[in-house]
């Protein structure tokens, strides 16, 4: 009689809108994106990305893969990617981001750790360490300066 649909859920499509004028009090959790121009007092746990609007009103902790706040978020904040805060947005918080981007006018009063990849050291060549750790280069009095690996 009714058939179920189920589909995979694109965290890449906004799926859930609070609208302006829409007080939400309660624990979201989404696999797809969500975009708040509203008010919410409660948990976000999101697959996809949290946008807040200008107008959006967050009283909550959010998680989520990239958030963009252009609102005022009190709580604390942890994408898996990018946080950014536009020149209208304020967070008072904590994050936890892989990439963390401030616009000039953007607020933030909080702590913040960013989750990055160890860099190891690039191994000396073989010249290098005949040479007493210096760059082959520096033989000949070519090179005065640290060599600094990227």
């Amino acid at each position: 009689m009714f058939k179920t649909k189920k589909s995979l859920l694109n965290p890449n499509m906004t799926d859930t809108l609070i609208g302006e004028g829409t007080t939400f009090e309660g624990r979201i959790k989404s696999e797809a994106s969500i975009r708040i121009e509203g008010g919410i007092t409660g948990d976000i746990e999101c697959a996809g990305d949290v946008i807040i609007g200008e107008r959006g009103l967050v009283k909550s902790n959010i998680s989520a893969r990239d958030v963009v706040l252009a609102g005022n978020v009190q709580g604390n904040v942890t994408t898996k990617g990018k946080l950014t805060i536009t020149s209208t947005g304020s967070l008072q918080g904590n994050i936890n981001a892989a990439s963390f981007i401030i616009e000039e006018g953007g607020l933030f009063q909080g702590n913040s750790k960013m989750d990055t990849k160890s860099v190891s050291a690039a191994p000396l060549h073989t010249n290098e360490q005949e040479n007493g750790g210096m760059p082959a280069s520096n033989q000949n009095g070519a090179f005065k300066g640290n060599t600094v690996a990227m």
